[in-house]
């Protein structure tokens, strides 16, 4: 009876060690630091009250959109997160996951998280979504090693989920939105110098 209990608790951590191990893929504080510009451009499009409905499923698909790009971000930078101190013991980097679950699970993110918000929101919300998305996974990450250069079109990303949260509400852009969008935008300069 211990042998068994012994081995349903060791199947259990590794359960929950491969579940953390998913999480960190999706660099969850990152994700909450978007999905609250998300929330102050819903706010403000809508001086502070934006439909529930819409915010919930701007929240969620952006949500899950950004866990996608921060995973196939980790995805595209396997190889050489395995070389760096900061970022060796990362799960793809260290083995812990391979490469083709983190491919699927990040595809299968960014599909759902696009598809929640096209059909619970609007086609400009999704389509900003995969603007963002690609902007990070497929143009930011891939000129980090490249260009310094890297920085402005990271910042360009960073910037777009305040517009995703105001275009979830259907309001129309302006100056208010303009203004969040580049208040975002200039405030990720200091920051990516300071952790370079």
């Amino acid at each position: 009876m211990n042998a068994f209990v012994g081995s349903v608790g060791r199947i259990g951590s590794v359960g929950v060690a491969r579940l953390a191990d998913y999480l960190e893929l999706t660099k969850p504080r990152i994700a909450v630091l978007v999905l609250i510009t998300v929330v102050v451009g819903a706010s403000s499009a809508r001086w502070g009250q934006p439909d529930p409905w819409s915010m919930l499923h701007a929240e969620l698909g952006t949500a899950l959109v950004a866990a996608s790009a921060s995973a196939m971000n980790q995805w595209w930078e396997r190889k050489t997160d395995r070389l760096m101190r900061r970022t060796f013991d990362r799960p793809l980097a260290a083995g812990r996951l391979a490469a083709r679950e983190v491919l699927v699970f990040g595809a299968t993110l960014a599909i759902v998280g696009i598809f929640d918000l096209l059909f619970f929101t609007n086609l400009l919300t999704a389509s900003l979504a995969v603007i963002t998305w690609a902007s990070y996974v497929l143009i930011y990450t891939p000129m980090k090693r490249r260009t310094h250069w890297n920085t402005l079109v990271g910042a360009i990303g960073g910037a777009l989920p305040v517009l995703i949260g105001w275009a979830s509400t259907g309001a129309s852009f302006d100056a208010r939105a303009v203004a969040l969008f580049l208040l975002i935008f200039l405030w990720q300069f200091p920051h990516f110098m300071a952790i370079a």
